[in-house]
């Protein structure tokens, strides 16, 4: 893992430091239970796409400083209960995925998961899969031994059932209501399995966590313990991780580096703090330092550019940051001859337009085929203005032709209308 460094003693002072605490049972008892020895918690991710998103990353990382503290994460993948759907702060119904699609979202996840925890050593990390235990599972056998133990009475209370009901329209079906039965059964399974004593999840699973903690103290008579995770929001309100194009996902081919990069990049500076405590490991003096260089000097953004370069290193490597970083620089520098070929690809991937130009076809008309003047009229305008960059060069003669022999790679051209307009011209096949 890179960027992780000191930490304080004691691990729950840590994670409130950090702003990591929503909500914990038995707070007390839960800090001397980890104090005493090494224990193994879990942290369950249900597959809803083939790959996880930014806001995954918090129990993702409060897995990993678990282990840096010397226990034993479980990360359980909802083989199973993919399958139903979480009903919680959901307004709708899910719709139901086949058997093949969840299952093969869970083997993307698996891979995605693993360069956050360490498989090695005394406190190796485990990555589970629920369907391994309901699969085979009779329907006698679970409403006998998991469903007595659960009250409708207590269960319709839940927030996330609850505010479903409250939709006359729309209702809960009984299957997203079992739910919460299903989850209860993971913390069970893994109790027994695995001696594991603490759930953790997002502030969202409160309800569904403690009816574990519940069942588990019924069935085996033991104490276990639970603990949320706030949900990130932003200081103006707006969600945390969408932007103009949607959902940032850690998976390369869905959101490019420089894009996850920019992402970081672009944090308000009422937000940076919060978000270097919950999604880097650098300690507390560094983040103070860097929030106190952004109270005197907030222009350079400094803070902005260590939070972008440690989250893009745990999730996309060294090299990753070094790619955003030189296509940051050549496209706002304007010295885009700096850019690799796998850094075009990039920008594709993000959507920079592009369009396929035949190799002598005239710079007016590629313009104009593009989009970026309306007509060769207006391309002519642009170009005898000064406002056209060819590869970071100013297009002088209206007349010239697009030749890919002395383009970036001998396939592309980068064109810059005025300031902010790119345009990728790729040569056609």
């Amino acid at each position: 893992m890179n960027g992780v460094t000191s930490m304080t003693d004691d691990l729950i002072e840590e994670l409130n430091w950090r702003g990591l605490i929503a909500q914990s049972s038995h707070p007390e008892g839960l800090a001397e239970h980890l104090r005493q020895a090494s224990r193994t918690l879990y942290c369950g991710f249900d597959p809803t796409a083939d790959s996880l998103h930014i806001g995954s990353l918090v129990p993702l990382l409060t897995l990993r400083r678990f282990q840096l503290y010397g226990h034993r994460p479980i990360l359980l993948l909802g083989g199973a209960t993919g399958l139903i759907g979480d009903p919680s702060f959901k307004d709708d119904e899910r719709s139901l995925n086949s058997e093949a699609v969840v299952a093969g979202w869970v083997e993307s996840l698996r891979r995605q998961v693993l360069p956050f925890l360490n498989f090695e050593g005394n406190n190796a990390a485990i990555i589970s899969n629920n369907l391994d235990w309901t699969a085979d599972m009779n329907v006698v056998s679970f409403l006998r031994d998991i469903g007595k133990h659960f009250s409708v009475n207590a269960m319709i209370q839940r927030d996330s059932v609850r505010n479903r009901l409250e939709r006359a329209e729309q209702g809960i079906s009984y299957t997203e209501f079992s739910y919460m039965l299903l989850q209860g059964m993971d913390y069970l399974e893994l109790a027994r399995g695995y001696d594991c004593t603490l759930q953790i999840g997002g502030q969202d699973q409160w309800g569904n966590i403690i009816s574990g903690v519940d069942l588990v103290r019924r069935h085996l008579s033991r104490e276990v313990y639970a603990l949320t995770l706030p949900l990130v929001t932003k200081a103006d309100g707006s969600k945390f991780g969408k932007t103009a194009s949607g959902t940032v996902w850690l998976d390369a081919e869905k959101t490019s580096p420089y894009t996850f990069y920019q992402f970081w990049l672009n944090s308000a500076d009422g937000d940076v703090d919060s978000y270097l405590k919950m999604f880097t490991f650098l300690d507390q003096g560094q983040i103070a330092k860097l929030a106190e260089h952004t109270r005197q000097q907030p222009e350079q953004r400094l803070a902005q550019k260590q939070l972008a370069e440690q989250v893009t290193a745990m999730v996309h490597g060294d090299d990753a940051v070094a790619s955003a970083q030189r296509i940051s620089e050549c496209l706002f520098g304007g010295d885009v001859r700096g850019l690799q070929q796998e850094d075009l690809a990039q920008l594709q991937l993000d959507g920079l337009e592009t369009t396929a130009v035949a190799s002598g076809e005239g710079l007016l008309t590629a313009m104009a085929q593009a989009g970026v003047a309306k007509s060769t009229g207006e391309a002519r305008k642009l170009v005898q203005g000064g406002g056209v960059r060819l590869d970071g060069q100013v297009v002088e003669d209206a007349t010239r032709t697009v030749d890919f022999a002395d383009g970036l790679f001998g396939k592309y051209h980068v064109l810059r209308r005025g300031k902010k307009v790119y345009h990728l011209l790729v040569k056609a096949d």
